[in-house]
């Protein structure tokens, strides 16, 4: 029996109103918003902020002078910071290459079965897993100039010792391998999942049709696996930009400054030095270009979905 209305209210009242589905997406988005805007949007607004001013977390007390954009002015007209990024030019497009490389090569030959090779999978994965800063002192006691495993093999091989972390040319090399060491497996992990998402069907039509495993890998296989492949690009690239810790434990910079890169100085200017403007400011300077070289990056992914 239905239930009559009481009077003074409609049908329409009656039935509770339904929530809409946009209210119940910014209802669930809402906390993670929340978060975000406090763990990215307030650091990034303070850190704009800071790199406006003549100020040092040493003397809080002192206060501050607002400055403009003289910090920046400052850093860019430097000699030395110019000549940093340089180095971390040669450093980036180095172990990037060499970590693209090998870590493709490998994960092509992963494709294959073979016996243990899920056990040479897993051990080709273990370097990762390492604290950078633990990885830089290994390396560091293995390209020592004097009793180091790498220049006792280079003595066996009938060459002289080098002097891996005293000559800059030489420290860079050094820093290059222990970084492609510690993170080519990442590139195999990645490119591994990319080829194997390939369908069979194809590499195995192509076979059919007689096509070489060379013209399956520059045909099939890269092409299909290129988005990931350049997000694995993509995050190699933006953290051997940001690279200090192998470095500092390998190399403290020197000889002189001539190993640093763009973190390592930033980090001097910070925490060495404790001038917080210019710190801030060189801060704001990496993440433009960082942004910058994703944004490259997100629009090649683009171009190449729209290929797909």
């Amino acid at each position: 029996m239905r239930q009559a209305i009481p009077a003074g209210r409609t049908a329409a009242h009656a039935v509770p109103k339904a929530i809409s589905d946009r209210t119940i997406c910014g209802l669930f988005m809402a906390p993670a918003l929340a978060i975000l805007i406090l763990m990215v949007a307030y650091p990034f607004i303070s850190l704009l902020y800071y790199s406006t001013l003549n100020f040092s977390i040493l003397n809080p007390a002192k206060g501050s002078e607002f400055i403009g954009l003289q910090n920046y002015t400052r850093l860019l007209s430097r000699e030395s910071v110019w000549e940093r990024f340089v180095f971390t030019g040669q450093f980036v497009l180095a172990t990037v290459v060499v970590q693209f490389c090998v870590g493709v090569a490998v994960a092509y030959a992963f494709q294959r079965n073979f016996r243990g090779r899920d056990l040479l999978f897993t051990i080709a994965m273990l370097p990762m897993m390492l604290c950078p800063i633990v990885v830089g002192f290994l390396w560091r006691y293995m390209f020592n100039s004097e009793w180091g495993v790498v220049n006792y093999l280079v003595t066996l091989l009938g060459f002289g010792k080098i002097d891996w972390l005293g000559v800059p040319g030489n420290a860079l090399w050094a820093v290059v391998i222990a970084d492609a060491w510690m993170w080519t497996p990442f590139v195999i992990l990645l490119a591994t999942a990319a080829f194997r998402g390939i369908p069979t069907d194809i590499n195995e039509a192509a076979e059919i049709d007689g096509a070489s495993p060379f013209f399956r890998f520059t045909r099939v296989t890269l092409p299909m696996s290129m988005p990931i492949l350049l997000i694995a690009f993509l995050l190699r690239l933006i953290d051997a930009f940001k690279q200090s810790d192998l470095f500092f434990a390998m190399t403290g910079g020197g000889p002189g400054s001539d190993t640093e890169t763009v973190a390592f100085r930033l980090g001097k200017i910070a925490f060495s030095h404790f001038y917080t403007g210019q710190a801030s400011a060189f801060a704001v300077i990496m993440l433009v270009i960082i942004i910058g070289l994703s944004l490259i990056f997100v629009r090649l992914l683009t171009q190449q979905g729209r290929q797909d």
